[in-house]
């Protein structure tokens, strides 16, 4: 029996509850173990397996476990010091073989829990099959222990979960008919079902650098080209949301977050804005799509690597292609705004810089950026006199760097009306 399911079982004993002897409790644990095998979570994982909790993703079985029980028997006390060195090979075959939307989390010493979003119950376990398979056959030359090693979750919760072994028949027969397959998907169809990306996204929820759980969502907001007055498509808005206490993150608050918090925050935008353009667009292809992405993450090389595929998905469902807004951009030296604009323009149909300050000065050292528009939100509350006065001297600053002015957040079509007359050239209008 694995140690996991026997700390389990003794964890879930009544306080002062002991069996008779040794006999009766190997008994009692080799019971729980016939019935399903009970798994604990760190910690550091049960936050991120809480969106994995809902029944039907259970029920229709696309949520597994692999198991490295048997290299950790066969390195014995070597285990503590090759365990790094065989989580890093685990999660180089789990990234490769993943695709975009599967997911894997590491929930224990010696388990991985797999969801397969997009396969059906058999091919998904055909695959946690096939991913155990390689890992063992590198570490122990075999992979004759794979089909006791993977298990399909029936239940999350209080820190485990409940697993069953797998038909590893039937899924050695999906796999084995898999083999003379094509394409990248040849471990199962994908299935047209409400159990997709809006129960499993990779990126949110997380547990952030100082340990607040955080969680992002995507709204999409319409934007309409001034000139004709027509929808062009929409713009994703970010939202960052603390868990425990229900508070949105401010835009000053997103940006104090470390760098590996805003990368995470802004593939969730991109991953559940894309979700949402799928459903919301009903078929229809959009002219154009605007994406929020932080200077932050362009900054970086794994930002930049990261960000790309998502950004091409994104590209592929609309007819012009995205429209990349960098957020966080004042303060920036100019150079290495240009460098962060150069690479994402081979994807993009326009790269445009949001201010959320809206001076002259501010907007004057975006010259020479690469920024072929500029976009600013709304002030709120302002009677019609002083949105005016804001939007003259806005746009006329702005247009002196870019030949494109996007405001965003207007509250009536007779302001939008006042802005294009005042050369802004795109709007998003306040719902209602």
């Amino acid at each position: 029996m694995s140690e996991s399911a026997a700390v389990a079982s003794h964890k879930a004993e009544p306080a002062g509850a002991r069996p008779e002897s040794q006999g009766a409790q190997l008994d009692a644990l080799a019971q729980a173990q016939l019935s399903g095998a009970m798994r604990l979570v760190s910690s550091d994982a049960e936050a991120q397996i809480e969106r994995f909790c809902d029944p039907q993703l259970l029920a229709s079985g696309k949520v597994n476990i692999i198991s490295l029980e048997a290299v950790q028997k066969r390195f014995g006390d070597r285990w503590q010091t090759r365990k790094d060195q065989v989580f890093d090979f685990a999660e180089r075959v789990l990234e490769r073989s993943l695709g975009e939307r599967g997911v894997s989390v590491q929930v224990s010493d010696m388990d991985y829990l797999i969801v397969h979003p997009d396969l059906s119950r058999m091919a998904g376990q055909a695959a946690c099959l096939r991913y155990l398979r390689e890992i063992l056959t590198h570490f122990l030359g075999h992979d004759r222990e794979a089909a006791g090693g993977v298990l399909q979750v029936v239940r999350i919760g209080q820190g485990r979960l409940q697993a069953e072994q797998v038909d590893a028949t039937a899924a050695e027969a999906k796999l084995a008919a898999s083999a003379d397959e094509d394409g990248p998907h040849r471990l199962g169809h994908y299935e047209d079902s409400d159990i997709t990306t809006k129960l499993v996204n990779r990126w949110t929820p997380f547990v952030a650098v100082d340990g607040r759980h955080l969680r992002v969502s995507a709204t999409l907001e319409p934007v309409y080209e001034l000139k004709g007055f027509t929808r062009i498509g929409f713009r994703m808005i970010r939202r960052v949301i603390v868990i425990s206490t229900a508070e949105e993150l401010s835009s000053q608050q997103v940006v104090a977050l470390s760098a590996a918090d805003i990368l995470r925050a802004d593939l969730a935008t991109i991953t559940r804005g894309i979700d949402r353009l799928r459903v919301e667009a009903g078929g229809e292809r959009q002219l154009s799509l605007i994406v929020p992405l932080s200077f932050t993450s362009l900054s970086s090389q794994k930002g930049r690597a990261e960000l790309v595929e998502p950004l091409k998905e994104a590209g592929s469902l609309v007819r012009l292609g995205v429209v990349c807004d960098i957020l966080d951009i004042e303060g920036v030296p100019p150079g290495a705004l240009l460098a962060a604009t150069s690479l994402v323009r081979p994807f993009s149909l326009l790269v445009v810089g949001r201010m959320t300050g809206s001076t002259a000065a501010s907007m004057e050292r975006m010259k020479g950026a690469g920024l072929q528009a500029l976009s600013f939100e709304c002030p709120l509350g302002l009677g019609d006199a002083e949105f005016t006065g804001w939007a003259t001297v806005t746009i006329a600053a702005a247009k002196k760097v870019a030949k494109s002015v996007l405001v965003y957040r207007v509250a009536t079509p007779q302001r939008a009306a006042t802005l294009a007359s005042l050369g802004a050239t795109h709007v998003s209008l306040v719902a209602g």
